[in-house]
């Protein structure tokens, strides 16, 4: 690609998604009829008990379970009585089936299993793969990402870094280009559009609510700004800031945050033209500098995701945000044990509180070990903002900063929330069969 950036640093790492409600359900006591019509040999016999639905394999089988129980069979009835087809809501009132429904009659054919419930006499049909599933599993997980760690060094023949599209590839097939954009973030943390047009801020707006909505905060929806501190916030001024997630002092902070340099424009430069005004941004993948302390100080990595701390926004008169509760710097995904999310900044960070198992002094020495870190010149990736370079990156995973620039530099940008987010990725990459599975189960 023709894409180029002022990189100073930069290298990554690889590591393993209406029909009227059922009335007046009333429970048959009579006999179940079995009937199979299947003939593929590897498909269970399916039998009746009371409570549950039993499958028997002819052969060994490791199963997790052997059996389904009755009412969590027929609350997922998926038939177009059961779930409005279009907007996949269910259509009856799940606690007007009776508790102890049984089945008139099972039928097993190659599509699946259907069954006759007792006392009504609804029909629903389960298909193998969704029984063999929940056979075998608990619940569905998300979706697999090989996670790409970057820090300041490049690996050696990379033809894709930094991860990058052209803004004309939106007019040429939009799907497409949000998919690619989407995915890159989703693996890579951060990703670039360039060629983008700088005559004004509307084609930097446009091109992020082809994500999603832009996310309205007390700072406002989509920002174009110049260093004049018109908001009480150290990112309207000039001065350098250190690597930090943004909105940590929301409940759920911002998904993705995007940046558009307009212009940077100051006396040395029209006196002198290739003046360094300054003002390089800064990138560095916080579930990498996580991997980094969870290796060389597990302790220190135990107390940032357990102490859990207060974050606040009080700059303007009459704002005063915080979360729902406290939140520890590292979030880790209670399923997973994987990195959820970074919340770091510490000019946003209130007291650190004396937790019944971790004092403040070690939650300072733990901090202190991860601020040493952030700021190692291996996973810091430095590079030069440009006008048309439209940078768009995850705010739950990769911090941000930039070195002090003199002049006056109009950015323009703002904020996508992360369900949005994730749910234009899905649709962008997937198919809708197989994220409808990811997400309803």
């Amino acid at each position: 690609m023709n894409f180029k950036l002022d990189v100073i640093r930069c290298s990554r790492r690889t590591v393993s998604r209406t029909v009227g409600a059922h009335r007046g359900w009333t429970y048959s006591s009579r006999h179940s009829h079995i009937r199979t019509l299947a003939t593929a040999t590897n498909k269970p016999t399916v039998s009746s008990s009371p409570g549950r639905l039993r499958f028997s394999y002819n052969t060994i089988n490791k199963s997790k379970r052997s059996s389904l129980p009755n009412f969590w069979l027929r609350d997922n009835c998926r038939c177009s009585d059961c779930v409005h087809q279009d907007t996949r809501q269910r259509n009856f009132n799940t606690f007007e089936i009776p508790e102890d429904i049984q089945p008139s009659q099972v039928e097993t054919s190659h599509d699946g299993v259907k069954i006759r419930w007792a006392g009504d006499g609804h029909e629903s049909l389960y298909p193998w793969d969704f029984l063999e599933f929940y056979l075998n599993s608990d619940k569905r997980t998300p979706e697999l990402i090989e996670t790409e760690y970057f820090g300041a060094e490049g690996p050696e023949g990379s033809r894709a870094w930094p991860p990058s599209l052209k803004y004309g590839d939106f007019s040429g097939n939009e799907t497409e280009a949000v998919g690619r954009l989407t995915d890159f973030i989703r693996r890579n943390g951060f990703a670039f559009v360039t060629e983008v047009p700088t005559e004004s801020a509307e084609p930097t707006e446009k091109l992020l609510e082809k994500i999603a909505f832009i996310r309205q905060t007390h700072y406002g929806g989509f920002y174009d700004f110049i260093p004049d501190l018109a908001l009480a916030d150290t990112a309207y001024t000039n001065i350098a800031l250190g690597a930090h997630t943004d909105t940590t002092y929301f409940t759920d902070p911002a998904g993705l945050q995007a940046f558009h340099l307009l212009s940077h424009t100051g006396h040395s430069i029209e006196k002198e033209p290739g003046t360094n005004l300054g003002g390089q941004s800064l990138l560095v993948d916080g579930f990498h500098a996580a991997d980094i302390l969870k290796r060389e100080d597990p302790k220190a990595f135990e107390v940032l995701s357990r102490v859990k701390l207060p974050w606040h926004a009080s700059g303007n008169k009459g704002i005063t945000i915080s979360p729902d509760k406290l939140y520890p710097v590292l979030e880790i995904d209670e399923n997973t044990g994987k990195m959820h999310r970074v919340r770091w900044n510490n000019d946003d960070r209130g007291v650190v509180p004396f937790d019944s198992r971790y004092s403040p002094v070690k939650w300072y020495k733990a901090a202190r070990k991860w601020n040493d870190i952030l700021r190692r010149n291996s996973i810091e990736y430095w590079f030069q903002l440009k006008p048309g370079n439209l940078l768009v990156f995850d705010n739950w995973r990769v911090l941000h900063g930039r070195s002090a620039f003199t002049g006056v530099r109009r950015i323009c940008g703002g904020y996508i929330n992360r369900d949005d987010f994730i749910s234009r990725w899905r649709n962008t990459n997937y198919p809708r069969d197989e994220i409808l599975k990811r997400v309803i189960g």
